[in-house]
């Protein structure tokens, strides 16, 4: 009988923070670990007290990581209908304010044992590998796949700050280089890297297919299934394009007298973009963030997505997925969503959110 293949799966977020590296990665593992044939463990980090209230939403935090895979296998059994066996292993893990991310601490290629070192991937491999001092990832694994999710030289471009763009550029290729055998650039908006393609090996959730074809069989029947407006959802921070989305509202206002536009966030600029939001004329609320399956959304007719920092982003998949209407920036971030089979983009409506 052959041996099963090992593969760790490595990330730089964890549930509860709802963001793309956190949730892709999971799915993935679900996924890869689906038939039985392969021994996957996620390798996720594990927070202090403080750091957790930082960056968890709605004061959740947790005492031990057993509480936190607990909390994490829930919230995926709630949303699959299989169960995985795969395993979850947490790394230590610190909070950098400055850089509004988890950066992992100490050799975390130690999380996994030597036996079992098939195959790594690395989701975020730049991130996982700046300030990496321990063991070489290719001398640990057999084989190191990354896979691209941010556009940090876009963030970095954003703070005007040239010289780090600079030097980020080079030291993204440089680790990545070193570190991984293959790289996967989820779309064009990622830096060009050695040994990369791109490839959107993302997918959407089951249950997002199952709400759209709800909300296509009660329009078949007649019924009236969307009776809201706009709506975003993003972790509320300026760079995700609240800026431009409100710029944009403000220019365009008495065009759209009427318009009513929900934005749903949580993140450390949702105080100012609040403040910003009331100085419109227009009707635009903001509340904290939540699970975009929340049967709160399936009213809405328009998701907006102004975001020009995502690689590609999920909540636009999700939004498709249930059958919304999309307007979104020209950008290659988007192009996935605007050059697909003809039944999603019959989905798309693909704008310009240049100011």
């Amino acid at each position: 009988m052959l041996e099963k293949q090992h593969i760790a799966i490595y990330t730089t977020a964890s549930l509860p923070w709802m963001t793309g590296t956190a949730v892709n990665p999971l799915f993935r593992a679900a996924y890869l670990a689906k038939n039985g044939d392969k021994e996957v463990t996620l390798v996720i980090p594990w927070l202090s007290l403080n750091d957790q209230e930082l960056v968890y939403p709605n004061n959740i935090t947790f005492n031990s990581p057993s509480d936190q895979e607990k909390y994490i296998r829930q919230w995926l059994g709630e949303r699959i209908d299989f169960t995985p066996r795969f395993k979850i292993c947490f790394y230590p893990g610190k909070f950098s304010k400055e850089m509004r991310s988890i950066l992992p601490v100490g050799d975390i290629t130690e999380c996994i044992s030597d036996e079992e070192a098939d195959v790594a991937v690395l989701e975020e491999p730049e991130h996982l590998t700046w300030y990496h001092h321990g063991r070489k990832w290719k001398s640990k694994f057999r084989q190191v796949v990354g896979v691209v999710h941010t556009n940090y030289l876009e963030y970095v471009k954003r703070e005007k700050n040239s010289l780090v763009a600079y030097l980020l550029k080079y030291a993204n290729c440089w680790v990545t280089y070193i570190y991984c055998d293959k790289n996967i650039r989820l779309s064009g908006a990622t830096q060009l890297l050695p040994r990369s393609v791109v490839c959107n090996v993302h997918g959407v959730n089951p249950k997002f297919l199952e709400i759209g074809r709800e909300t296509a069989g009660l329009q078949h029947d007649g019924n009236c299934v969307f009776s809201k407006g706009a709506y975003y959802i993003g972790k509320m921070v300026w760079s995700k394009g609240y800026r431009e989305l409100l710029k944009l509202l403000h220019k365009h206002q008495k065009k759209l007298v009427g318009l009513q536009v929900d934005l749903y966030g949580t993140g450390e600029d949702s105080a100012e973009v609040t403040k910003a939001a009331e100085k419109l004329n227009l009707v635009v609320r903001v509340y904290p963030g939540r699970d975009h399956a929340d049967p709160i959304f399936r009213n809405y007719k328009v998701f907006l997505n102004p975001s020009t920092t995502d690689v590609v982003c999920t909540t636009t998949a999700e939004a498709l997925a249930m059958g919304k209407i999309v307007i979104c920036a020209d950008h290659p971030s988007n192009d996935f969503f605007s050059s697909s089979s003809p039944t999603v983009a019959s989905l798309i409506t693909a704008t310009s959110l240049r100011a």
